[in-house]
């Protein structure tokens, strides 16, 4: 977690050292002895396999660290069961050492549909928003950027990315287990920003588009994939209870509308660059979540709806620049 701090004074952050050393040591406090799920997961990094040049790729569509025959059979057993405790794994796929994590989401799918679209990452400082276990932040770092940072807040996710970065080690990837709203106010230290499935559950849309506009050097690129609804004109949907049983789905927005809170927070050349409907390939249930997927989620009679009638989830990618 202070890894990053050591480098403050090369990318210029200096001024908020002094505040994110004190954070984050709170935070580690916290989490190594009060939070129950990382006091149940961190001591299981202890049984890590520990192997020297071991194969990685993260160009590929399945994250790939080692192989099979790195392992034997007692090994790869153990390592299995300790995979499996850091359940519910939400974002990949991975392989990890021939033993395949088939997360709830094929994060691939998503990556694959902006990697093409986006500003070039290399050399570029990046700062990745509710980042998960850190599968983008590790897709990111197959095209070698200067830095790129995740934040998440979440226990269980945080964990998992220090279990996938112990089997990595890759340099210019870190996370800090913060809220987008506990980052100090470092205007402009981030030339990319990426900020995917989290602007739904705030409550606040346009004050945390500013706050995001601030993270941004000016040209700094903002890439923001999020729940839409279908729709002409400024407005939005506010669900009055639950959306697809998420309680903390405030404003679905309208492509024009979501425009429209993006020019007011300070970003221009604004474009949408992909719509798509959220599908079983997509996100379903598999061994390695604990919960409940998109089909349960929808109206078994109407795909087309959630089940409390809702639209069904349709998601949207848009770009843009803070001026």
């Amino acid at each position: 977690m202070k890894g990053l701090l050591q480098e403050f004074d090369e990318l210029g952050w200096k001024p908020w050292r002094q505040e994110l050393e004190a954070l984050l040591a709170e935070k580690e406090r916290f989490i190594s002895e009060v939070d129950g799920n990382a006091r149940r997961l961190l001591p299981l990094l202890e049984r890590l396999p520990q192997i020297p040049g071991v194969a990685i790729d993260l160009a590929a569509e399945t994250i790939r660290i080692g192989h099979q025959a790195d392992l034997d059979a007692a090994q790869r057993a153990e390592l299995r069961e300790i995979l499996m405790e850091f359940r519910h794994w939400r974002k990949g796929p991975f392989s990890i050492f021939g033993i395949e994590v088939d997360s709830e989401w094929r994060s691939d799918l998503k990556w694959n549909r902006i990697k093409e679209q986006i500003a070039p990452l290399a050399g570029r400082r990046i700062l990745d928003v509710g980042s998960s276990c850190g599968y983008y932040l590790l897709r990111m770092a197959a095209s070698r950027p200067r830095l790129a940072l995740g934040l998440e807040p979440y226990a269980p996710f945080y964990c998992q990315y220090l279990l996938l970065q112990r089997l990595i080690g890759e340099s210019c990837v870190h996370c800090w287990p913060l809220k987008l709203e506990e980052l100090p106010a470092m205007a402009g230290c981030f030339d990319s920003v990426f900020h995917m499935g989290v602007r739904a559950h705030q409550r606040a849309p346009i004050d945390a588009l500013k706050q995001l506009a601030g993270l941004l050097r000016r040209g700094g690129e903002l890439v923001l994939e999020t729940l839409i609804v279908e729709g002409e004109g400024e407005w939005a949907f506010c669900p009055p209870k639950r959306y697809a049983k998420m309680h903390n789905v405030f404003f679905l927005p309208t492509v024009a509308c979501l425009q429209g809170w993006l020019e007011r927070a300070g970003f221009d050349n604004i474009r949408c660059i992909d719509r798509t409907w959220t599908s079983s390939e997509e996100q379903r249930q598999t061994e390695w979540i604990k919960s409940e997927s998109l089909a349960d989620f929808l109206d078994s009679s109407d795909p087309r709806k959630t089940v409390e009638g809702h639209p069904a989830p349709l998601r949207a990618v848009l770009l843009a620049e803070r001026r």
